[in-house]
């Protein structure tokens, strides 16, 4: 019988990872490490808007400690970290920086970027140009709080929230930069009344 569908190339998903992959070869990976996760956030979002970088993740080592990776081009990821720098040390939360030429693949197989990067891809669109607040406590008490002051005060969408050790707790949440602005100011309120607020960002576009 004949078809006029078009054939299934099963190896087509194989291929676009193989390109992928050859271009990867010839990137490098940045870092930067603060001691909070808003920092961390703000931190990314000015690597990304600095040069054409991939955001691949974060990693949350303990201690307060968070550190953004990226990676693209050399220059670019050069541009990043630079970036990433000079917004983390006006943060007062600066830790380290690192960039990493060409990572070999044994460093693929215990770190797995790519993989990383392939679940992230399209990350970005859902959060629709809509604002982010981040607030961070030390403590989960006050983070709790802080969150019920901030929905009850704003039309505002409670995201997630992270804990990074050392007792610090962050809360996330998305709205209109209006909203997210009274939000966050509600909550900043609550945390002090609660426990101990350690920091606070407010980021108009991701």
């Amino acid at each position: 019988m004949h078809s006029d569908a078009t054939p299934v190339r099963p190896n087509q998903a194989a291929r676009v990872k193989d390109k992928r992959r050859n271009w990867l070869r010839d990137t490098a990976l940045g870092m930067v490490s603060t001691t909070s996760f808003p920092a961390i956030i703000g931190t990314a979002a000015a690597m990304m808007k600095s040069s054409n970088v991939f955001l691949v993740g974060y990693e949350k080592t303990g201690g307060g400690h968070c550190t953004a990776i990226v990676r693209g081009g050399v220059a670019d990821v050069r541009m990043a970290v630079h970036a990433g720098e000079n917004t983390s040390q006006q943060f007062g939360q600066f830790v380290s920086s690192s960039l990493i030429h060409r990572p070999p693949e044994n460093m693929e197989a215990v770190l797995p970027f790519t993989a990383r990067m392939d679940e992230l891809e399209g990350a970005g669109e859902m959060m629709g140009g809509s604002a982010i607040g981040l607030l961070e406590t030390r403590g989960f008490p006050a983070m709790v709080g802080a969150a019920d002051a901030m929905t009850k005060s704003a039309e505002i969408t409670l995201l997630s929230h992270e804990t990074i050790g050392g007792g610090l707790c962050t809360i996330i949440i998305q709205g209109s930069l209006s909203n997210v602005a009274i939000a966050v100011e509600a909550g900043m309120d609550a945390a002090e009344r609660i426990g101990e607020l350690s920091s606070v960002r407010v980021i108009p576009r991701p």
